[in-house]
């Protein structure tokens, strides 16, 4: 089933809602507005998302995918500064797993960052 080419609003950008400040492996983020969730979830593509993590910190991010079928999916996070004040760096982090919430929402769940 293809998917849709925007996110809410005709936006290219889906919200992701983090429950921490930062990520770490087992930290778990909800993107919300996907047209069909089930769908993304079997066969996730490259999604460009919106981290809005637990202290109002809001970080552009990309979800990317490898070509193949079982290539981890990556989230390309950019350094930026939580609302206390803490710096964090550039990572790209594995996500071990996709799960459909009910409201639509999928989760990921994020794991340990790729080996360089």
């Amino acid at each position: 089933m293809p998917h849709p080419s925007g996110g809410p609003s005709g936006t290219d950008t889906f919200p992701a809602l983090c429950g921490h400040t930062h990520l770490f492996p087992g930290a778990r983020c909800r993107v919300q507005g996907l047209a069909d969730p089930d769908a993304f979830a079997a066969a996730p593509r490259p999604l460009d998302v919106d981290l809005r993590f637990s202290d109002g910190v809001l970080v552009a991010a990309r979800l990317l995918t490898e070509p193949g079928e079982g290539s981890p999916l990556v989230l390309a996070v950019p350094a930026h500064t939580t609302a206390a004040g803490t710096r964090i760096d550039a990572r790209a982090w594995r996500i071990r797993g996709l799960v459909v919430r009910e409201g639509a929402d999928v989760e990921l769940v994020v794991g340990a960052l790729p080996r360089s």
